[in-house]
């Protein structure tokens, strides 16, 4: 076969195998049957059937990007981990999702948008799951699964459903804060390069004295803060569902890399005691009169990805990878994270899912892990620990302990207890009065009046009215007439 294109390369089966035909089944003469013998046949088909793996649960349509993380200043005063200390750089990974869309759905649905990093640290890999909010609908984690599912769609006809979604948002005013936000311009932004990224979590950091703190990670956009009017949103939604996507990969390919400054707010690790809101409650922020924000360095993305579903598809971010010098905090929702992303990798990609290039760590790995479904990675003995034979041991002196803190109390299934200053809409209260415009307010308004006349149901309009004048009574109130006015 004389190939057209001298530089192309001849087309192999799977084990490397020069095949025939791109085009034609082997058959009994020219127009007979197709033989079962024509294995590359077989081959493409029975690929073909099982290439497509079940999309994640929520954050299922999104896209990503490679790049670098490189710390601008000196926080090693806060913590000992390698990747914050001066001067280090950093290969990074991050994608960028919605949480409520199925892996086919419009990026410019209004929706909160994840910011999931992968940081390749010499210490191994640390992953942060974040958003683009600094805060959450939920605080228990038992609401967690029952708040995705009143998002997504109905069991009867299968399409979302806005009362459903008040309905689940009205009886949990916790979610308050998160829902202004949603409601606000932030819920749709214009791009993923002009959105902010937060932790929204509390993590622990550790200095080399053993030193606690509580820190709160705010990626502050370079390119500035941007978005989309609803009505610009539903247009770009049937002219490109993938606006997004297609923004990202452009911009990185024409070489205007997007970046986004690291801060961190820094809380000593005694003030939680006393402090007037709960610094672990997902549903608040710490305001930064009380904790201003420290840079710290800056990440840039600068490599798209060469195959989406290897890179991208299959990366798979965990709260529990968490390396020396940073712990978790009491943040119930991230404790319950620890456990539940890994979980979920396991079952949607296998538990070898680590052995991924994407999810590998870029330094060794010595583990006792073995076998299992698609395990790629060679296991030599001694595979049980302790062993006479040489194999890896815990260094108990140079990493003593996971960064944790002490804790105690009567297990029990208790209701929140507020702080001193502390409820559900006092700051999203805030929000609404000392950080919107009133062109921000205005926009506000007329998003949840268009959201709340798309099917909500007269019962739940009366506490979704409520619940707004709980917020705010005056938007409250301008609200309930504009429903009541369409």
């Amino acid at each position: 076969m004389i190939l057209a294109n001298d530089d192309r390369k001849p087309t192999t089966t799977d084990a490397g195998i020069p095949v025939p035909s791109d085009e034609h089944s082997l058959t009994v003469g020219p127009n007979g049957p197709i033989l079962l013998h024509d294995h590359y046949l077989i081959e493409q088909m029975a690929n073909f059937n099982r290439e497509r793996i079940p999309e994640r649960q929520p954050h299922a349509k999104g896209s990503g990007a490679f790049g670098h993380f490189e710390v601008t200043a000196d926080v090693s005063q806060y913590t000992k981990a390698a990747v914050f200390q001066p001067g280090t750089k950093t290969d990074t990974m991050i994608r960028f999702s919605t949480v409520a869309g199925e892996r086919g759905s419009p990026d410019t649905w209004r929706d909160p948008r994840g910011f999931s990093l992968k940081f390749y640290t010499s210490e191994g890999n640390y992953d942060m799951v974040g958003n683009n909010t600094p805060v959450f609908f939920v605080r228990d984690p038992m609401k967690f699964q029952h708040f995705i599912r009143s998002q997504k769609r109905r069991a009867d006809n299968g399409l979302r459903d806005h009362d459903m979604q008040w309905d689940f948002w009205t009886l949990s005013p916790e979610s308050a804060h998160q829902v202004t936000w949603l409601m606000g311009d932030r819920g749709i932004p214009k791009t993923w390069r002009h959105m902010n990224g937060y932790s929204s979590h509390t993590y622990m950091w550790v200095n080399a004295e053993g030193e606690k703190f509580w820190v709160k990670y705010h990626f502050k956009t370079d390119q500035g803060i941007d978005f989309l009017t609803q009505e610009d949103a539903v247009r770009l939604a049937g002219e490109d569902a993938d606006y997004h996507r297609r923004d990202l990969f452009h911009a990185i390919e024409r070489g205007d890399y997007p970046s986004w400054t690291l801060y961190m707010q820094i809380m000593p690790f005694k003030d939680a005691d006393t402090y007037r809101f709960n610094p672990f409650d997902l549903t608040k922020v710490w305001p930064k009169g009380d904790y201003p924000l420290h840079e710290v360095g800056r990440l840039t993305l600068d490599r798209n990805p060469t195959d989406f579903h290897t890179e991208i598809e299959q990366a798979a971010y965990e709260p529990n990878n968490l390396v020396p010098g940073i712990g978790p905090s009491p943040d119930k929702m991230l404790l319950a994270r620890i456990f539940s992303y890994a979980d979920a990798h396991r079952a949607r990609l296998g538990v070898n899912y680590k052995q991924i290039p994407v999810n590998s760590p870029e330094v060794p790995v010595h583990s006792y892990s073995k076998d299992g479904v698609m395990r790629v990675q060679n296991v030599k003995d001694p595979v049980y620990a302790p062993n006479s034979y040489g194999g890896p041991a815990a260094d108990g002196e140079a990493y003593p302990r996971m960064e944790t803190w002490h804790t105690s109390g009567e297990m029990l299934h208790a209701a929140y207890v507020p702080h001193a200053e502390d409820d559900d809409f006092v700051q999203a209260g805030t929000l609404v009065r000392e950080v919107m415009d009133n062109a921000q307010r205005d926009r506000l308004v007329n998003n949840v009046v268009g959201h709340l006349s798309a099917g909500v149901s007269q019962p739940i309009l009366e506490r979704a009215f409520e619940y707004w004048r709980n917020i705010d009574k005056e938007i409250g109130d301008r609200i309930a007439q504009g429903v009541q006015g369409r």
